[in-house]
């Protein structure tokens, strides 16, 4: 009988503490199952920094990128998100959870931008942390692309340093657009190799696009090289 009251009781207090702050849960669970998934290696997750605001840039693969950086993350991370998916029926209650920024063109919906960096710079200025990904889509071949000025305009909003990330495996999953539109095809793959690496933070005042874009070009070859490395060898014969 004690022994029930007792194991209820941790229950309702475990149960309590999710419900009074979630995302630190969610991003554990989010971790579990990254891992089931995938055969994950992570670089440098310690150059996120303790406490304090960050933003994490990274390379944009496939629709997994958010869960597995936001998994692999010590903190719990804010990202902006295309707003269409946001919206998702089945998702949204998931995305509203974890204080995902939903972000429209301004062709669609006038001054969705303004209030997506308007949230960013809310979050910021509240100690989150958070992530975006400056190319802005899904790369449509493997490889990253020119990162947009999106970037520089919060940078210049709130002065805080930018972590910048890696990501290599995800390119040939359902989730990619490698075979076609990402999503319109069944999974084919699983215990793949996937490798996300941090770098060390990057002060504001050196930020700059092309900067960045490079130490996000860098930290992928390393993370390609050890998802990918018979095709290292043989680059080198």
């Amino acid at each position: 009988m004690l022994l029930a009251i007792a194991l209820g009781a941790l229950v309702a207090v475990a149960a309590w503490r999710v419900w009074r702050a979630p995302r630190p849960f969610i991003r554990r669970l989010i971790f579990l199952l990254v891992h089931a998934i995938y055969r994950l290696r992570l670089r440098g997750c310690q150059h996120i920094p303790a406490t304090g605001p960050a933003v994490v840039v990274c390379n944009h693969v496939s629709f997994m990128d958010a869960l597995v950086i936001g998994g692999a993350s010590p903190r719990p991370l804010r990202f902006l998100m295309d707003r269409p998916i946001y919206e998702s029926p089945w998702l949204n209650w998931l995305f509203r959870l974890v204080g995902a920024i939903p972000v429209e063109s301004d062709r669609r919906d006038p001054g969705s931008v303004r209030r997506a960096l308007e949230e960013v710079s809310r979050a910021l200025r509240s100690g989150e942390v958070v992530m975006l990904f400056p190319e802005g889509r899904l790369t449509p071949d493997g490889e990253v692309h020119p990162f947009r000025r999106g970037l520089e305009t919060i940078l210049a909003r709130d002065s805080v340093p930018v972590i910048p990330a890696g990501l290599a495996g995800l390119w040939g999953s359902w989730t990619s657009h490698c075979n076609g539109p990402a999503l319109s095809s069944r999974p084919r793959r699983f215990r793949a190799r996937v490798a996300l690496h941090f770098g060390r933070p990057i002060p504001s005042r050196l930020a700059q696009r092309e900067r960045l874009e490079a130490h996000v070009r860098a930290l992928k070859a390393d993370a390609d090289a050890w998802v990918y490395p018979i095709e290292r060898v043989e680059a080198r014969r």
